[in-house]
């Protein structure tokens, strides 16, 4: 029997639902109610599994047992291991409100403290009903992960209290995000209390790299890839962020070269190796080589090395991953991908040449501001114009070069797009032929960040 007021009892009769399908663990109550397919997975199981009216109540869901429910699709890597497929979204954010509170009594809190959550297998092939439940458990925030959280929820808040609410960024926070939630309509747009800007609504959110974590924590998954900066989780009382933490080991070599600091740190490393930065920065860190950093990956921090030249210019541009033609015009901008890492946190190294020796000049924690994201905006809006019209070549030369219409470095101050590809041969599906070409395919492409912007912004 189920004891809504018993935490122990709900979790137990949640993890009955594991290798189910809705379908299978509450078919006869969907029958009976004439489900017409209306509804998300999680409207779905708190009406037919758990026998409550879905709301948006700012108590959590079982309130007795002060547990919240939430349901989030999995995609399977080649090795069968499981990872998130999305950020998982709690309450949404009423910035008129939540700067009166303290994180101890805020509305996230109350909501958010103990989490039931249900992992399904997503797969677009199928009606919901027949997801597979795959990983089901109770979640409490680790200390060390709840002091990370308790300052990214101050760091939003803050924001909100400056009158930024319309400028807050996924890239403000470790692991809890402000994302955007709803259209890009103005019906999305909220009032906020000291700006008369209307700012986006968004909702707290567990960055992706985190929710990994929780999955890799039931699943029971082997971690030992895994090494932590914080193996104290007192010390984040002493010291404020993290932010602090990382960049006081890094500061005593500063000035110093790539090859002064393998001695410090008896290492011997081969430099001509694609491994041998990040490796560097594993050393410095304190961790082994070869292993991920743990809060870094829970955080969705995207480390870049970068190579200056004595005038303090990057060596080469910042290359992203690369898109597919075919995906890039079915986004709109908010759910893009070229979006979600631009609102990132970067942590950047920079070693600078001193004739042929590279020296540790600073590393820097960044994201994007919010005025930057909108003019790069006007590099994706390019590509997608130029993508689903078909008008990508705009000549080719007596030798073969192709020219395209694609953003250039000379267009906007922030970012172009250029191929990253191994060849011209190796190419992505193209949603309409060029109409130049006739081509139905072309080289790989990504977004890139002008090697200018980061001397000019981020160095």
């Amino acid at each position: 029997m189920l004891d809504i007021t018993s935490a122990d009892s709900i979790i137990a009769f949640a993890k009955k639902l594991k290798d189910q399908t809705l379908r299978e663990a509450c078919g006869e109550e969907i029958e009976k109610h004439g489900y017409k397919g209306k509804g998300n997975f999680g409207q779905i199981l708190e009406k037919f599994y758990f026998g409550y009216e879905p709301n948006s109540d700012s108590e959590p869901d079982f309130k007795e047992a002060g547990i919240e429910l939430k349901s989030s699709p999995l995609k399977t890597l080649k090795n069968g291991d499981f990872r998130s497929k999305e950020r998982l979204v709690l309450n949404i954010i009423n910035y008129l409100e939540v700067h009166k509170e303290e994180f101890e009594n805020s509305s996230f809190w109350k909501k958010n403290a103990h989490l039931l959550l249900v992992f399904y297998l997503h797969d677009k092939d199928l009606d919901l009903l027949d997801y597979l439940i795959k990983l089901v458990d109770g979640w409490q925030y680790p200390y060390e992960d709840l002091k990370i959280i308790k300052h990214d929820w101050e760091t939003i808040n803050q924001k909100i209290k400056d009158g930024k609410a319309h400028e807050l960024s996924e890239g403000d926070t470790f692991y809890l995000g402000a994302c955007t939630k709803g259209s890009t309509a103005l019906k999305s747009y909220r009032d906020q209390p000291f700006n008369d800007e209307k700012a986006k609504q968004r909702a707290y959110s567990l960055k992706q790299g985190y929710v990994n974590h929780i999955i890799a924590n039931i699943a029971q998954e082997e971690t030992a890839v895994y090494g932590k900066i914080i193996e104290q989780p007192e010390i984040l009382d002493l010291v404020h962020s993290i932010e602090d933490i990382v960049i006081s080991k890094f500061q005593p070599f500063y000035g110093k070269s790539a090859e002064q600091i393998e001695q410090e740190l008896g290492l011997e490393l081969n430099p001509k190796a694609k491994s041998y930065f990040a490796n560097l920065t594993n050393a410095i860190l304190g961790l082994e080589l070869g292993q991920k950093i743990e809060e870094f990956e829970k955080a969705d921090i995207q480390v870049k090395t970068i190579r200056l030249k004595e005038n303090n210019l990057p060596k080469e541009d910042i290359s992203f991953p690369t898109f597919e033609y075919q995906e890039l015009i079915k986004m709109d901008w908010e759910d893009s991908d070229f979006k979600n890492i631009l609102e990132s946190k970067f942590f950047f190294v920079f070693y600078q040449f001193e004739g042929n020796k590279l020296i540790l000049r600073k590393v820097k924690f960044w994201n994007m501001p919010h005025s930057d994201i909108l003019e790069a905006k006007s590099v994706w809006d390019k590509m997608v114009k130029t993508v689903s019209k078909g008008e990508i070549v705009k000549e080719v030369t007596s030798k073969g070069i192709r020219k395209t219409y694609f953003p250039k470095k000379t267009e906007n101050r922030i970012s172009h797009v250029r191929p990253h590809a191994r060849n011209a041969a190796d190419t992505f599906d193209l949603p309409v032929s060029d109409k130049l070409t006739g081509f139905k395919q072309f080289t790989k492409h990504c977004f890139w960040l002008n090697a200018s912007y980061v001397k000019d912004e981020i160095f």
